[in-house]
C-alpha cells in the first residue's frame, strides 16, 4: 500500500486543511505514515505569517531533497500560505524538486496530479466538488461527510472546523488576505453536515475557525451570522463543547455574547486580539478601533459572560512604535489582566501595506526587549489567575495521554494534567485542582462511589 506523510506548520486552519488532505489521500487508497522516509507522497502545509515560519518551511524542504534524489518517484507537495492563491511561478523556479504546488485549503492540485490517467479520477472529481465552495462555486459543493484520516478516526476528541476562508479586512501587517484570498463563508449545511460526521467518529468538541470568525455570513446577502450558527451547532447530538476563534473587536456583537451566555455547550472562552494598546499604532495597523473601544468590549464580555476567560494577540515593534506607545500596550495588558496573550515580534512580510509604506526601524534586540517585558508581565498575571483554581473542582474534557498523564482542558481553556490508569479519552470528568502554574494545572479525579472499595 502506498503511504503519505503530512508536515503541518502554523494556525489551526492549517491543521484542519491537513486533515482534509489526509482524508482525500486515503480516499485514493494511501495510508498515513509519521516517517517521511517511508512515504510515497509528502505534503508540507506551510505558514508565512512570520519569517520564522517561512524559514522553517524552507529548512524542511531542504531536508527532503535527498529523499527525492534517492527516490525520483517520490511526490512532494508544497501547500498553504507559502504558495498562496496568486500562483507559484517564483517557487517553481526556486524549488524544481517540488512536484505539486497547492493553494491554502485546496487538495485539488495534489489529487489531480496523483490520479491523472487513472481509474481513480472519479474519486478525484468527488473531492474537487466537495471543496468547490472554496473557489466560490456553491453549485459544486457537496454536503457530504468529512471522513477523518484513519489514524485519527475514533481517537480525535477535539476537531477544528473552518467556517470562513480567507480574509477581506487587510490589516497593514497581515499577509493572510494576499495568501488565502478574499473572505468566503461556508454554507451552513456543509458545516453542520461535517460536524455531525465528526460527532459520529468520536469527536466531542469542535472549534469553529475563521481569520475573522465573527464576520461569518457577512459576505452572504441575508446570510446567518455566527450567533445563529452557534445555535444550530448546539443542536448536534454527540458534540459536547463548542469554541470559536479568532474574533475581531469590531464584529463581536451583543447577539454573539448572548449566544455564548445562553448556550451551555458553547465554552466561556473568547479570543479577541487587540494587537497594540496605542491608538496611533492601531490606526497605522488599520484595526478600526481604539484602546478604549477594546476596554469597553472586554468589560461588556465580562458582564454578560461571568467567569469567562479572554485571550488576546499582541504585536510588539510595529513600524514607528515608540517606547511610550509600547508602554500603552503594557498598561492595557496590566489593567485588563487577560487569561492569554499570544505575543509576537513584528516581522516584515513582502506584499503587505506595512512593508511597502512603513519603515521597520526597530532593532531585533529592542523588539525582543519589549517582547520579554510583556511575556514576564503576562506570566505573572496568569499565574495569579490560575492560583484561584487551587482546591477548586472543575470539569475537564480529556483529549490524550502525554508522558503518562492525561491532558485536557477546562471550559475556560485552561490546560489540566491528571494521573490516572483509567481511559479518559473523550470523557468530561470533574477534577480537583492540586497545583497551578502560569501555563498549566495539575488535578486529581473525583472519587466516584462505584470505584470506592468497601
Amino acid at each position: 500500500m502506498k503511504k503519505y506523510h503530512l508536515w503541518t506548520e502554523g494556525c489551526q486552519m492549517n491543521v484542519a486543511d491537513s486533515q482534509r488532505v489526509g482524508s482525500s489521500l486515503e480516499h485514493l487508497g494511501y495510508a498515513f505514515t509519521d516517517k517521511a522516509e517511508e512515504a510515497d507522497v509528502i505534503v508540507l502545509n506551510t505558514c508565512v505569517v512570520r519569517q520564522s515560519a517561512e524559514d522553517k518551511a524552507f529548512g524542511r524542504l531542504t531536508s527532503l531533497r535527498p529523499l527525492k534524489t534517492k527516490n525520483p518517484n517520490l511526490v512532494i507537495n508544497l501547500m498553504g500560505c507559502m504558495v498562496g492563491v496568486r500562483g507559484a511561478e517564483k517557487l517553481r523556479a526556486k524549488l524544481p524538486f517540488v512536484d505539486v504546488f497547492s493553494p491554502p485549503s485546496d487538495p485539488g492540485p495534489l489529487i489531480s496530479f496523483l490520479s491523472q490517467g487513472e481509474v481513480r479520477a472519479i474519486e478525484a472529481d468527488e473531492t474537487a466538488r466537495r471543496f468547490g465552495f472554496m473557489d466560490g462555486d456553491p453549485s459544486t459543493s457537496l454536503r457530504t461527510s468529512l471522513i477523518l484520516p484513519d489514524h485519527e478516526r475514533g481517537q480525535l476528541v477535539s476537531a477544528h472546523v473552518p467556517i470562513v476562508y480567507g480574509c477581506s479586512h487587510a490589516c497593514t501587517f497581515c499577509i493572510i488576505p494576499y495568501q488565502r484570498g478574499i473572505e468566503r463563508s461556508r454554507p451552513v449545511g456543509d458545516i453542520i453536515g461535517e460536524i455531525r460526521s465528526l460527532a459520529k467518529q468520536g469527536v466531542k468538541e469542535v472549534t469553529l475557525l475563521g481569520q475573522i470568525v465573527d464576520r461569518y455570513g457577512k459576505d452572504v446577502p441575508d446570510g446567518p451570522n455566527l450567533a445563529a450558527l452557534l445555535r444550530l451547532v448546539h443542536e448536534v447530538d454527540g458534540i459536547e463543547r463548542i469554541r470559536f476563534l479568532t474574533s475581531h473587536p469590531n464584529y463581536f456583537t451583543e447577539d454573539l455574547m448572548d449566544a455564548v451566555a445562553a448556550l451551555p455547550k458553547v465554552m466561556p472562552h473568547i479570543e479577541v486580539p487587540i494587537q497594540a494598546g496605542d491608538d496611533e499604532v492601531l490606526k497605522n495597523m488599520r484595526r478600526g478601533y481604539t484602546q478604549q473601544n477594546y476596554r469597553d468590549l472586554v468589560e461588556k464580555i465580562r458582564a454578560r459572560i461571568p467567569d469567562c476567560s479572554i485571550a488576546t494577540d499582541i504585536i510588539v515593534g510595529f513600524p514607528g512604535e515608540t517606547d511610550a506607545q509600547f508602554m500603552e500596550t503594557f498598561r492595557v495588558l496590566s489593567d485588563l489582566r487577560l487569561d492569554v496573550a499570544h505575543l509576537a515580534r513584528y516581522s516584515s512580510r513582502e506584499g503587505t501595506v506595512a512593508t511597502r509604506s512603513m519603515n521597520d526601524d526597530l532593532s531585533d534586540d529592542e523588539k525582543m526587549r519589549r517582547f520579554r517585558l510583556l511575556e514576564e508581565l503576562q506570566e505573572k498575571i496568569v499565574g495569579e489567575i490560575n492560583q484561584k483554581y487551587l482546591g477548586e473542582k472543575v470539569d475537564v474534557l480529556f483529549e490524550e495521554k502525554v508522558k503518562g498523564r492525561w491532558r485536557g482542558r477546562t471550559p475556560t481553556n485552561k490546560l489540566v494534567f491528571v494521573e490516572s490508569e483509567e481511559d479518559l479519552r473523550g470523557r468530561i470528568e470533574s477534577v480537583t485542582v492540586t497545583w497551578t502554574g502560569p501555563w498549566s494545572m495539575q488535578a486529581a479525579l473525583e472519587r466516584r462511589p462505584e470505584l470506592i472499595l468497601l
